[in-house]
């Protein structure tokens, strides 16, 4: 078990590498200049000059990449150019918003997707199945952006149940109660294309146990439909989900940077946009590498958890 560990995680540091390559060489490619946005109305050409020398932006572009690797390996991210602040304390600030709502969305989808997935698949081609399915496949074939913009539309323009954006309320709020009230529509909005796909997931694979010979023994022997469903077909389908939801987990907080937009949510997605509108290329690169750092390891204890409710995937 340990050996397995230390192998996923020095599988993953490839991953990593590879990913701050593609996000280092990426971002250095968006047009403009960062001494220029910087400065402002003071871009002089010398006042440019100066600052790019400072933030050794006048260095070649592989050489820059080694400097930030190498202080991103020691913990230093870099400096937020616009806020003029270490960029690992702004990624850690906005982290506890991105987390709240990328983790109420991860709930309602893993929750939800089961459930619809189980009962599609008990079900199979009646009524029941029929409505989860066409509920499934037009809850992901609406763009999320779109779907959140209705939402708002509606739920906070035309009935006014919930509040139009933000976290908390601007006068007033910042209780529990308040942050729920925030959190419902851009929550439903990030988990419903998620939702779809677990739940259709879930479905072939519950469809796959069910028809096994212990199943039809199970049946055979007069135990309740519940308990073959939900003892015997889900304790086994379990171990083929749990990747799902890994991938799914994934999927979530990476498009939570658009929810985040159409919501105004103070997470990672916004800070992100933020700073691509004013060139801050470190708070960039150290954002992306951090979702993606969140996103590997998370599929680490995805597999870490798979390994330890089926220990015989050690011997394959």
């Amino acid at each position: 078990m340990l050996s397995y560990i230390l192998k996923r995680i020095f599988s993953a540091i490839p991953v990593l590498l590879g990913v701050t390559l593609i996000v280092y060489f990426i971002i250095s490619l968006i047009p403009g200049d960062p001494a220029t946005a910087i400065l402002g109305s003071f871009a002089t050409p010398e006042n440019v000059k100066i600052l790019n020398s400072q933030l050794g932006l006048d260095k070649p572009i592989w050489q820059r990449y080694f400097i930030w690797l190498y202080n991103i390996l020691q913990g230093d991210f870099g400096r937020s150019f616009s806020l003029n602040r270490p960029v690992i304390d702004e990624i850690l600030e906005r982290f506890n918003a991105t987390i709240i709502l990328s983790g109420t969305s991860f709930v309602i989808c893993s929750i939800l997707g089961i459930l619809f997935g189980i009962l599609s698949a008990a079900y199979q081609y009646s009524f029941i199945d029929k409505l989860i399915t066409f509920i499934v496949l037009v809850g992901i074939s609406i763009p999320s952006f779109f779907l959140g913009m209705m939402l708002i539309l509606y739920f906070a323009v035309s009935v006014r149940w919930f509040p139009v954006s933000g976290m908390y309320s601007l006068y007033g709020g910042g209780g529990l109660w308040d942050l729920i009230n925030h959190l419902v529509m851009p929550s439903i909005t990030l988990s419903l294309v998620a939702l779809g796909v677990i739940a259709r997931l879930v479905r072939s694979s519950m469809l796959e146990v069910l028809r096994l010979d212990y199943i039809k023994t199970a049946r055979a022997k007069g135990v309740k439909e519940t308990r073959v469903i939900l003892s015997h077909a889900l304790r086994s389908a379990i171990i083929t989900i749990l990747p799902i939801l890994g991938l799914q987990a994934g999927f979530v907080l990476s498009g939570s940077v658009y929810i985040e937009i159409v919501f105004q949510w103070p997470g990672i997605g916004r800070m992100l946009v933020d700073a691509i509108l004013t060139r801050d290329i470190m708070l960039v690169q150290g954002g992306v590498l951090f979702i993606a750092l969140c996103y590997v390891l998370f599929n680490i204890l995805v597999d870490i958890l798979q390994l330890w409710l089926d220990p015989r995937l050690l011997r394959k």
